[in-house]
């Protein structure tokens, strides 16, 4: 496993994130998902050749939980 970190635009409160971070969770490849509101990062773990498929999954939950917010790789 290999944990990938990347940042978070655009995400408006803490409650969001907390909801966000629990959808995240029900993707089977990825795992030790957590996102801090604050700092405004998401942070993941997935076997590496996995992470394009990881990424693909993950920006697809963002877009039906909260469609403004971005994510880039850090």
């Amino acid at each position: 496993m290999q944990e990938y970190k990347f940042k978070i635009k655009n995400l408006d409160c803490a409650n969001c994130a907390n909801e966000l971070e629990w959808a995240l969770k029900k993707i089977d490849i990825i795992e030790n998902v957590s996102i801090n509101f604050m700092t405004q990062k998401l942070t993941f773990e997935c076997v590496e050749e996995k992470k394009k498929e990881a990424l693909e999954k993950i920006r697809k939950v963002i877009k039906k939980e909260e469609p403004d917010v971005v994510i880039m790789e850090v």
